[in-house]
């Protein structure tokens, strides 16, 4: 009897098992598009090497190494898990506000998601030992600052609810990483330290600003709505967001001086997305512009500051 038991209890356990890795591949799949995320994070890091690497004016124009797919790879997991933490975060605005949410239906649960988290900080710190011990700390400071923003809104709440504290104290996730890709750059010998890096950091901040402003600005108004238009109205936040791509642009003709007209060209999306927004008074006419600026101004820097540079 008792090896029956034993056995029902194995049956019982394996289904589990080989469950969780395909809920936590629902969950990817729904909360973290592949097309776009992999896109964005292997883009960002490409541009930002090569941005780095034409202003530091190095003998040998730059070209990827292995050493940048770890990074690439790092800066996609860190933002899986970035989503993974967010949904834990935002649990209990999700059930109020967003019933469909995986979480909250129970397609995936809490301990699926920290044992997902573990797993991607046992993997990011064993890409990056094979490039550096600071690539190693930087990575694991960008992980433990979204850990702290959990705790951080835990023991806060209202900061949760606080859109524009939210954004100042949230936005480090992003600008860690880029510190993490130009610092762990350095520490391969592919680039000499520049003081233009801040500038270069100042670019890329700008163009995920301006994103971020755009998708979180509605003609609606809704008090419990998590929109910066609730906060600085539509007109004025569709204008942060419009600044902050022309911010983009303008600090990239600083640092690549006339490559930077390549890159230049995609205002005309967050241009064109102005005026569906505000003279149009389409609902989410900002949204898909945005995407685009971030997507082009992207390939565009990458394009000006690597092929160009090759060819010259």
């Amino acid at each position: 009897m008792e090896q029956v038991a034993a056995v029902n209890t194995a049956v019982n356990r394996t289904p589990a098992a080989v469950r969780a890795p395909a809920r936590l591949g629902r969950f990817v799949l729904r909360m973290f598009r592949p097309q776009i995320y992999v896109t964005y994070g292997v883009l960002w890091t490409v541009t930002l090497e090569g941005t780095a690497g034409e202003i530091s004016k190095t003998a040998a124009p730059w070209t990827p190494t292995w050493a940048t797919a770890v990074r690439a790879a790092s800066v996609v997991l860190a933002l899986l898990f970035a989503r993974m933490a967010d949904e834990q975060k935002d649990l209990d605005y999700d059930r109020r506000h967003n019933p469909d949410r995986p979480l909250v239906t129970g397609a995936i649960t809490v301990a699926e998601l920290r044992g997902a988290m573990a797993l991607i900080t046992v993997l990011v710190v064993a890409l990056n030992a094979l490039v550096s011990a600071l690539s190693v700390l930087l990575i694991l400071l960008a992980l433990a600052y979204q850990l702290f923003l959990f705790a951080l809104e835990r023991q806060f709440p209202r900061l949760g609810e606080n859109l524009v504290a939210g954004l100042l104290v949230s936005y480090p996730v992003q600008l860690l990483l880029s510190v993490y890709l130009y610092v762990s750059l350095l520490t391969s010998g592919d680039i000499d330290a520049d003081g233009r890096a801040v500038p270069l950091l100042a670019m890329f901040a700008c163009a995920f600003l301006q994103f971020e402003f755009a998708r979180k600005t509605e003609w609606r108004q809704d008090p419990q709505a998590r929109l910066y238009s609730q906060v600085f109205g539509p007109r004025g936040s569709a204008a942060i967001s419009l600044a902050l791509a022309v911010g983009a642009v303008v600090l990239g003709l600083a640092l690549l001086g006339r490559t930077g007209l390549l890159p230049a060209a995609a205002l005309v999306f967050p241009a064109l997305g102005a005026w569906r927004f505000l003279l149009r008074k389409r609902p989410s006419g900002l949204m898909l512009p945005a995407m685009g600026f971030v997507l082009f101004f992207n390939l565009l820097c990458f394009y000006g500051s690597t092929a160009l540079a090759i060819g010259r």
